[in-house]
């Protein structure tokens, strides 16, 4: 029986997605979250509607435009383990376009937001890369719209985890509002293998067992965290990104960890 929590992606449709998530879809409030697959000189365009949008360069290289300017030619990796990402912040009620210049993957990020802060780059040394854990729990954090950044209700964030380490771990959640211990967001993995075959894991559980499910993870799909632990498990041998979106009503992420683990460095 497959997971409710897990999206598998397809073939691309007449409007270039190979993922669509609506907050309907979901059963949520907040986040929305698509990949369009363009090829080389192929143009695609939408609008922000009542959401502020992040949109993030997979990989591939394109021209980007959207609340009246022109950003340019935006992209350098031509697969998300390469090197650092290209993205662009847009506030609600714009209007953009992207035009490929080589194949690309867009992820298009997106939740409600009401236009405090305007449309902007994000450039690659603005996220920079971390290094979080230690031994077989080290991964690489990418920070594209971290709550120290401006934004509304919308974060994001890229990691690599090595093959045989695990990431979102120890084991965390944030689905309760107890600020400034713990925030409600949710949360969305898009997940990509680097060899773009096998698996990876991931269990999304909580304490009175209300929800436990483990998914086995192909390349291209997602999972959705309404609530809940959620840690990842990378195989050996097999590279795991994966692009995290998160948002709630209060943009700072706190979480809490499973008592079980509480004792293990994060």
């Amino acid at each position: 029986m497959t997971s409710k929590l897990l999206v598998h992606s397809h073939l691309r449709d007449d409007l270039k997605r190979t993922i669509e998530i609506t907050p309907e879809s979901a059963g949520w409030k907040f986040i929305g979250f698509e990949v369009l697959s363009l090829k080389d000189g192929e143009t695609v365009s939408g609008s922000t509607e009542a959401t502020e949008v992040c949109l993030v360069l997979l990989s591939g290289k394109a021209n980007i435009s959207g609340a009246d300017q022109d950003f340019g030619l935006l992209g350098e990796r031509m697969n998300p383990f390469e090197g650092l990402p290209w993205s662009v912040y847009l506030p609600p009620h714009k209007n953009w376009i992207v035009t490929a210049q080589t194949d690309v993957q867009l992820a298009v990020c997106r939740s409600p937001a009401t236009g405090k802060f305007p449309a902007r780059v994000i450039a690659p040394d603005e996220v920079g890369e971390i290094s979080r854990g230690t031994g077989t729990n080290q991964r690489f954090i990418r920070n594209i719209l971290p709550d120290t950044a401006p934004g509304e209700t919308l974060l994001v964030v890229e990691v690599i985890t090595p093959g045989g380490h695990w990431s979102s771990y120890p084991p965390h959640k944030h689905d309760t509002d107890d600020f400034p211990n713990e925030t409600y967001l949710e949360e969305t993995y898009y997940h990509r293998l680097k060899r773009g075959s096998g698996f990876a894991l991931q269990r999304v559980y909580t304490k009175d067992g209300s929800l436990d499910e483990a998914m086995a993870i192909s390349d291209g799909d997602v999972v959705l965290v309404p609530k809940g632990y959620h840690p990842v498990g990378a195989p050996h041998g097999f590279d795991l990104y994966y692009l995290n979106v998160m948002a709630g009503p209060r943009r700072e992420w706190k979480f809490t960890m499973d008592p079980d683990q509480a004792h293990l460095p994060y």
